[in-house]
């Protein structure tokens, strides 16, 4: 079984998002089972030549984009076991930064088209599935003119669709005005990558149950929840993973000190050098929570805007991590200048401080308004950190809300996208970690859940070998 992964980001070699943590471990969790999973990524300039001066050249050839005919290098590296390949091109990915140019349209209709015209190049690696994720590959299941290759799109979040207008797009997608008609589409009308993907995909999954079902609802849908909903069992949810490898607090280099299930006393001194190295009181006792994200509204900043000094009136420190939205980024920076023993602002992102904040807090906080998957309340349990969440998408299929009298539970969670609903969840969280016994349990059940990619990817080999050979 031969499988091509789409993606425009991973680890290691570039990453601004989950969206490249799973391009690295779903292949490598594939590929120990058995599936011959190739990535395929553009290759930025941001990536470090380190691996740049390892790549091999493999073939040039060239990509027709609208009226000119572009360069296509395809160079290959293998990495942790993972066989990648690279689309060269220096007018389109020799920039600062991955996305968010005026002309990222035709960055990844190029990109989309290169990889079709890649697997020419591939020696006697021809896919049987091409697995695509996120917008920017959506245009390669309506490009595939190949019946024999599968294809499967994978939503990692509706919100960001690839929307682009004719006027700008329709040319260089090589897209007839009969295309327009047949689609019901005006000439001003939207180009939404996504909806290509969605609609001409094989089969079209996203990254958890709950957020399956969320979204062929008008509220969550973003406009395609009628698509959706006709895609039927062609749309499955799968949750994600992380990788057990990279993310355990055992062997984790990155961490203070190591520790696993059975010893914890490590985490306790991993608290106390975050508390010396921001410059917190050192306090072993008080109850500490991390937050690790974009500060942004779907992250629930809003939430927390709305009862911060609420929050910092407790007997709690507060580590942020992350950057954003300038009125949130300034408004942590406002309270962590107020109140400098209670909340700590680091407006930046590092996954060395990510990792000491995972392994060093005793709450994980991640209110989201909408969350396909998450990644950080996976991180957080797996480091011993209770999450706190809002009950939706991938946050509630994997947070257990813990419940005072069956002592079970993977976490605190709240329903309503509401301030009051959060404090009052927070303010349960740090009543329950006062009895130090019964949160040693809690930690203990949370480090026993798994949350690696196992069963998720037997899922995804189950869905390749269906499309295959039905």
């Amino acid at each position: 079984m031969k499988v091509l992964f789409v993606c425009t980001e991973s680890h290691p070699f570039i990453k601004i998002g989950g969206l490249g943590d799973v391009a690295y471990a779903l292949p490598k969790a594939l590929r120990k089972m058995g599936v011959d999973v190739r990535v395929i990524i553009p290759k930025y300039s941001d990536i470090s030549s380190n691996f740049k001066t390892k790549m091999k050249h493999i073939d040039s050839f060239n990509v027709k984009v609208a009226w000119r005919n572009q360069y296509c290098g395809l160079e290959y590296l293998e990495y942790s076991g993972i066989p990648y390949y690279f689309v060269d091109n220096e007018y389109y990915f020799k920039r600062d930064g991955i996305y968010g140019f005026y002309d990222d349209g035709e960055r990844f209709a190029y990109f989309c088209d290169a990889v079709i015209e890649s697997i020419k190049h591939m020696g006697d690696f021809k896919p049987d599935v091409i697995h695509c994720n996120d917008w920017h590959t959506g245009m390669i299941p309506v490009f595939m003119k190949d019946n024999s290759i599968k294809t499967v799109f994978t939503i990692h979040n509706l919100k960001y669709q690839g929307v682009f207008g004719k006027e700008i797009l329709g040319d260089i997608l090589g897209l007839s005005d009969e295309y327009f008609s047949e689609n019901k589409l005006k000439y001003y009308d939207g180009i939404s990558f996504m909806k290509g993907g969605i609609n001409y995909a094989d089969l079209v999954t996203t990254v958890s149950n709950s957020y399956a079902k969320e979204i062929k609802t008008p509220y969550y849908g973003e406009g395609l929840h009628g698509l959706l909903e006709n895609r039927g069992a062609k749309f499955l949810g799968v949750v994600n993973g992380i990788d057990y490898d990279v993310f355990n607090p055992k062997d984790d280099k990155e961490i203070y000190f190591n520790y696993n299930i059975n010893h914890l006393d490590n985490k306790l001194r991993n608290k106390i050098e975050l508390q010396r190295e921001l410059k917190l009181p050192v306090n072993r006792d008080i109850p500490m929570i991390g937050i690790v994200s974009r500060l942004v509204k779907q992250k629930g900043l809003d939430l927390i805007a709305e009862v911060i000094e609420e929050l910092l009136g407790m007997d709690i420190q507060i580590v942020v991590l992350g950057t954003g939205e300038m009125h949130y980024e300034d408004l942590i920076q406002y309270y962590s200048y107020i109140y400098p023993s209670k909340i700590s602002s680091n407006i930046y992102f590092s996954n060395e401080m990510a990792k000491k904040i995972y392994a060093s807090c005793d709450m994980f906080l991640m209110p989201s308004l909408f969350e396909p998957c998450g990644i950080g309340q996976l991180i957080a349990q797996r480091y011993g950190t209770l999450p706190i969440v809002r009950e939706t998408g991938g946050l509630k299929e994997t947070v257990l809300p813990f419940n005072k009298y069956t002592r079970k539970g993977t976490g605190f969670s709240f329903k309503n996208y509401n301030s009051r609903e959060l404090i009052k969840t927070i303010k349960n969280a740090v009543s329950v970690y006062k009895d130090k016994k019964l949160w040693k349990e809690i930690m203990q059940q949370v480090m026993e859940k798994d949350n690696s990619w196992q069963n998720s990817a037997k899922t995804y080999k189950e869905i390749y070998k269906n499309l295959i050979y039905n």
